[in-house]
């Protein structure tokens, strides 16, 4: 059965909803630059698996490189909260 967890970021105006069908999986640390300054671990989910519940407003895209991969970041912390994934576009890569 799948799992339903809220993920409450660093000053508390973004929420996450995701379900998980196999709780937290495919764990790793990106090399890239973003992900390799702020030490950030994510996991993946299904696109269709993460709702978000509370700060869409205060969320802001953000590309580099190649301009492919769209990071989230919540524009009042700067906390890196999510990102479509470029190598399996059908998932989120998400900060846990």
């Amino acid at each position: 059965m799948a799992e339903i967890e809220i993920l409450k970021y660093h000053c508390g105006s973004v929420e996450l909803e995701l379900t998980l069908p196999n709780r937290f999986e495919n764990l790793r640390k990106c090399n890239c630059s973003i992900c390799c300054k702020r030490n950030a671990v994510v996991a993946s989910v299904s696109i269709n698996n993460l709702k978000v519940m509370k700060g869409e407003t205060e969320l802001r895209g953000y590309t580099f490189n190649t301009h492919t991969v769209k990071h989230y970041l919540c524009s009042i912390c700067d906390i890196y909260t999510h990102h479509q994934r470029r190598s399996v576009p059908s998932e989120y890569g998400f900060n846990i």
